[in-house]
């Protein structure tokens, strides 16, 4: 029932994905949410940020930032981490993630989505047939409509993990 909303995978934190292992499997391109998944909602890009896409371009990795956010806080972190960007995104749509990888130079084989939320980075991934992975939101407060569709993303985690161990037991 959930199936379209569940991540391709679940990391704890953006900084513990290992891109390099990525780009041995053959990804190029990066596609990122910006709040809560890279930094802290509205906060500016941070040491971690810098080094994060400072390590991508070192692998060979391109990097956009596709977001719902107007283009004033886009563009300002873009340029500070060195990345592509797309704001006003209208996520969970395709037309943002079709547009980052037109910029990288990448395809849907090429490209992973990482990102905070369910219903919008999660789902836009998995509508595009990118492979998705959810990190945890980096900071518990969120404006109203973001705490909001927290609720119901419990109940597609739940099915989600219930789904996971059904795999594992199947594996054996």
């Amino acid at each position: 029932m959930f199936k379209q909303l569940y991540p391709s995978q679940r990391v704890e934190s953006t900084y513990q994905i290992p891109f390099g292992e990525w780009r041995d499997r053959g990804i190029r391109g990066v596609i990122f949410d910006v709040d809560n998944t890279l930094v802290p909602h509205d906060a500016p890009a941070d040491e971690n940020a810098k080094k994060l896409f400072s390590h991508l371009k070192s692998l060979g990795m391109e990097a956009c930032l596709v977001s719902n956010n107007k283009e004033p806080r886009v563009k300002a972190f873009a340029q500070t981490v060195g990345a592509w960007y797309v704001y006003k995104a209208g996520k969970p749509s395709v037309r943002g993630y079709e547009a980052a990888m037109k910029k990288m130079g990448t395809d849907r084989e090429s490209t992973i989505c990482v990102g905070d939320q369910i219903f919008t980075d999660i789902w836009g991934a998995n509508r595009t047939g990118i492979y998705s992975i959810l990190v945890n939101p980096i900071n518990p407060r969120e404006e109203i409509q973001i705490v909001l569709k927290r609720i119901p993303e419990k109940l597609v985690l739940y099915f989600y993990k219930r789904r996971l161990k059904k795999d594992r037991k199947k594996r054996g």
